[in-house]
């Protein structure tokens, strides 16, 4: 593959670099707590930052590349849980995912993650990958329960992450329902028994 610039997230360097990396991902982190993605631009974000707009630029691309970087980092905050029980597991899961969306800066994050999508062409690749790759990452959790014998051989585990996370983003973008812990044991409750009982095979 072509030498090209790092995939929004997948990079943590040392020294100026990160710093100013951690520089714009605050900056960033700050606007759209304030709901302003609509007015976010790369002088803006950069002024903010304390770097050149250059630097934005040569980095992210466009205010989208940024936001992107910034939603990946803020997802990888939330753990894949290990108890040995995939009913367990996949509750504090969603523990997680809405703890982390328990606040309106991030939920401002997510809104603005959609709009880089809507409105920059590479966006919505580079977003695909990163769910592609963090739903691959959770799917441990699946293939743990699979070695245990709690769910079939041959149980889809991306299928699985899928079918719990989905619920969550639907009411966050769609139906604006409360995000609560009932909610969110239901959620994983249905996913687990569907998936002991061979739905996802």
């Amino acid at each position: 593959m072509a030498q090209q610039r790092p995939a929004h997230g997948s990079v943590r360097p040392g020294g100026r670099t990160a710093r100013t990396r951690q520089a714009v991902l605050d900056a960033a982190l700050a606007e759209l707590g304030a709901g302003e993605f609509g007015r976010l631009s790369v002088e803006r974000l950069a002024a903010r930052a304390g770097v050149h707009a250059t630097t934005v630029r040569r980095r992210w691309g466009s205010v989208q590349g940024v936001v992107l970087d910034l939603f990946a980092s803020v997802v990888e905050e939330v753990t894949v849980p290990d108890t040995g029980e995939l009913r367990e597991d996949l509750r504090l899961l969603l523990d997680g995912i809405l703890a982390l969306y328990a606040t309106p800066r991030n939920r401002n994050l997510l809104t603005g993650m959609i709009a880089a999508v809507v409105e920059h062409p590479d966006a919505s690749r580079v977003m695909g990958r990163f769910f592609t790759d963090r739903t691959r990452h959770v799917a441990v959790i699946v293939e743990r329960a699979a070695a245990r014998g709690e769910v079939p051989a041959g149980t889809d585990a991306a299928q699985v992450i899928e079918a719990v996370s989905a619920p969550v983003y639907y009411r966050l973008l769609v139906t604006h329902q409360p995000l609560d812990p009932a909610f969110a044991r239901r959620t994983a409750d249905v996913a687990a028994r569907a998936a002991r009982a061979g739905a996802f095979t």
